[in-house]
């Protein structure tokens, strides 16, 4: 008589038990792969311009400006010249240049909108990622000179408070300087009152470099 093996029962596995026993639902990766594919790919650029700056920056090479620990901006009321409602989300995805005085913009604050507008305009081609900001920290008139001037700034009024909260000032004037929000809102670098414009343009310039593929998702109808 031959003899069969012996064959041992294999234990049958239920998938949806396992997954759940591994702490995924059943097709949870799945379904999902394609949403944190495109987080990752939105992220990465902006990670990178941090790590060209802060963990990796080329032997020798210095920033320019004050490099400061990642911060979201705190709520703040922010309302446009004509009242309407302002939020910084609608500056999502750009580099944005950020001044800050009261609204008869003395000689420091001048300073800072003309460096903000320069600054913007030696990107060259890239100056469509860049806006400007400036948050005006009263209720004073704005001159219609200035104005047209500096078209294109983002005119934003502010309670000071919220700003000197906002720019860790201290309780120091903010008058005069330059600060920098990344593409996620978060401020991040901040230049001195007169900045040497061509080692703002360097600073600039690495931030773009860096993150020279951030990937725009856009809705079409």
């Amino acid at each position: 008589m031959n003899s069969q093996p012996h064959m041992n029962p294999q234990p049958h596995i239920d998938p949806h038990r396992s997954a759940v026993a591994s702490g995924a639902p059943a097709g949870h990766w799945k379904r999902y792969r394609i949403l944190y594919a495109v987080i990752a790919v939105c992220v990465a650029p902006v990670v990178a311009s941090y790590l060209a700056f802060y963990a990796f920056p080329p032997s020798g090479r210095t920033n320019y400006g004050t490099l400061l620990t990642p911060q979201p901006a705190p709520p703040m009321a922010l309302k446009t010249l004509d009242g309407r409602s302002f939020t910084l989300d609608s500056l999502a995805g750009k580099w944005v240049l950020v001044a800050a005085a009261g609204g008869d913009c003395r000689e420091s604050c001048a300073s800072a909108l003309l460096q903000m507008r320069q600054q913007r305009l030696m990107t060259g081609k890239e100056r469509d990622r860049v806006e400007r900001l400036w948050l005006i920290t009263d209720e004073a008139p704005l001159s219609t000179v200035l104005m047209r001037e500096y078209e294109g700034t983002h005119f934003v009024r502010v309670h000071v408070e919220d700003v000197r909260a906002f720019l860790a000032t201290e309780g120091t004037n903010p008058e005069g300087h330059v600060w920098l929000i990344d593409p996620m809102g978060n401020l991040m670098l901040r230049w001195p009152p007169d900045p040497e414009p061509q080692r703002v343009k360097k600073d600039l310039a690495r931030l773009l470099t860096a993150s020279s593929h951030w990937v725009r998702i856009e809705r079409k109808d």
